[in-house]
């Protein structure tokens, strides 16, 4: 499996490559814990449309010849975003939930499929995620052990630190929220 290779895509031209990688997104999110549904994949299409929309998009593609094997995405976070409000029972100060719209970039994605795990796709895909960023940090939130345990130790392996729980809509269930700072 060492024939992958990367693509990034940025702003719209991401939004235009949803075809290429829904599969993958299927195949993933079928698996415990997430176990999705055609309704899940509905809303996550919906969703992904919002996201390609936002400053700083970038999405990164994985291929095994023609097949997406894994891929990530994110963007800047607002100046008004909500993000750091999801935290529960920890209060984090202003200064660190202040943002400018360029300070800190959200990873909302990263997968791989199954028969392509455990090869070092996922550390490129997010290495290839970050190339050149200029922001001061980057966050993500990962479901907790043991649930996730591989992403939460490759997150520990690459950086990422544990800064609370969120909980970032009501019939959503509670994720790490973790922090890498880049500068």
């Amino acid at each position: 499996m060492a024939g992958e290779t990367y693509e990034r895509y940025e702003g719209q031209e991401g939004a235009r490559r949803l075809d290429a990688f829904l599969p993958a997104y299927e195949e993933v999110y079928a698996e415990p814990p997430y176990r999705e549904g055609p309704c899940d994949i509905a809303e996550f299409i919906d969703t992904y449309q919002v996201h390609t929309r936002r400053p700083g998009f970038r999405l990164v593609l994985a291929r095994d010849g023609e097949e997406v094997v894994g891929f990530t995405y994110g963007y800047f976070l607002a100046a008004d975003t909500r993000w750091w409000e999801n935290l529960q029972d920890i209060r984090l100060p202003g200064t660190f939930t202040q943002e400018d719209g360029r300070r800190t970039f959200v990873i909302i994605e990263l997968a791989v499929r199954k028969a392509w795990r455990q090869h070092g796709i996922a550390a490129t895909l997010h290495t290839r995620l970050l190339e050149g960023l200029d922001a001061e940090r980057v966050t993500l939130t990962v479901r907790p052990e043991p649930e996730a345990a591989p992403a939460q130790s490759a997150y520990a392996a690459w950086g990422y630190r544990k800064v609370g729980v969120s909980h970032p809509w009501d019939e959503a269930p509670l994720y790490d929220c973790m922090v890498r700072e880049l500068r």
